[in-house]
């Protein structure tokens, strides 16, 4: 029979995976600031100080480098540290410990050394954070050999990758972006994992493949429904791993739509559309109509005014924008479409109606 599903947010599933895999393995260690609060880390460390021991619950110090560094030394002892970060940003204050130690350890020890380890990073936009609070910077640890980085985007698949990031014998990065945290979704309540290989599909369509990096697909799918309005059908992709990356879907969707577009978080100079774009052309590039498009960030850092982020930040407006430019799309009907999006959006620096929760 099979099991009921539970209506359940991102951050509900990533707090049940913890404390559900803690309560079965007792190396399972927690380090992070307010791991007592009940809001911490947008409410995913709710109750662990009441299912899990006190001495694997550490209260992390405001140094990130050293923090780490003891992580670290705890995963090749044979524990498994889970560390979180409020901010993607306070992880730059250990990128030597990541970089140097975590990711390399194995490999200079010819295996005999097993880093389990995992960083939790979370990333968004909103309350005005600017330059210093509002960066996606997946690029930099995606570009790590030794390094897994994961970015889901809907509840089912953060608790089923959470676990096999807590099961994996590497360093796992897990992004995740904060306006994700309040998505919903039925799930099953008990364990289960989800493999950290390849990308979901998550829409099907037969005019346009858009390939999307964790809320990017939540713009995506935004987008698709004003599309529809019109009879363009575009694939979204959820790219949900960043290393190790596989295409195979990808692949296969661009000879079926014979368009492409990525659509990143972060700046798209050097990002992760760019080595997916780099992959295309060395491999598929023949079977594309058109030179295929990447949507991200603007190049520059991230303003904290309202006023000044209008065309700052990947939106769904940029993407039926390109995507009509793209297929030569009447511009009286793209106008008509981004009439309706207009009238039924929210400010951009502002969650979805559908999030809910603190920000």
């Amino acid at each position: 029979m099979p099991k009921k599903k539970i209506l359940t947010t991102f951050a509900e599933a990533i707090n049940q995976a913890m404390i559900t895999e803690a309560k079965l393995d007792p190396t399972i260690i927690f380090i992070a600031q307010g791991l007592t609060d009940p809001t911490g880390v947008f409410g995913t460390l709710k109750n662990l100080e009441k299912n899990i021991p006190k001495n694997r619950l550490i209260e992390m110090p405001t140094s990130e480098n050293g923090a780490l560094g003891i992580a670290i030394g705890a995963a090749i002892s044979g524990m498994k540290p889970i560390v979180s970060f409020h901010r993607m940003e306070f992880a730059l204050l250990a990128l030597e410990q990541i970089i140097n130690n975590a990711a390399k350890t194995s490999f200079l020890s010819e295996g005999k050394l097993k880093v389990p380890l995992v960083i939790r990073l979370i990333i968004g936009r909103g309350w005005g954070q600017g330059a210093n609070h509002s960066q996606s910077l997946e690029t930099i640890f995606s570009h790590i050999p030794g390094l897994k980085v994961i970015a889901p985007t809907f509840p089912g698949d953060a608790k089923g990758m959470f676990l096999s990031a807590i099961r994996d014998n590497n360093p796992v990065i897990v992004i995740e972006h904060r306006w994700c945290h309040y998505l919903k979704d039925n799930i099953i309540p008990s364990n289960y994992s989800e493999p950290l290989i390849g990308a979901k599909i998550v829409k099907k369509g037969n005019h346009f493949t858009v390939l999307c990096v964790s809320y990017m697909v939540i713009e995506a799918l935004i987008a698709a429904k004003y599309l529809e309005e019109i009879g363009i059908f575009i694939e979204i992709i959820d790219l949900r791993v960043l290393r190790p990356l596989k295409l195979d879907k990808v692949f296969k969707s661009i000879n079926k739509t014979k368009h492409l577009m990525t659509v990143d978080l972060g700046w798209t100079l050097f990002g992760v559309g760019s080595e997916i774009l780099a992959q295309v052309f060395c491999r598929d590039a023949i079977h594309l109509k058109k030179p295929p498009i990447r949507i991200g960030m603007a190049d520059k850092p991230t303003p904290s005014s309202r006023g000044s982020i209008k065309s700052h930040y990947p939106s769904s407006e940029k993407i039926i924008i390109e995507i009509g430019k793209s297929l030569n799309i009447d511009l009286l009907k793209i106008k008509k479409v981004l009439k309706l999006l207009k009238k039924n959006s929210s400010p951009i620096d502002v969650p979805n109606n559908s999030f809910k929760g603190p920000f």
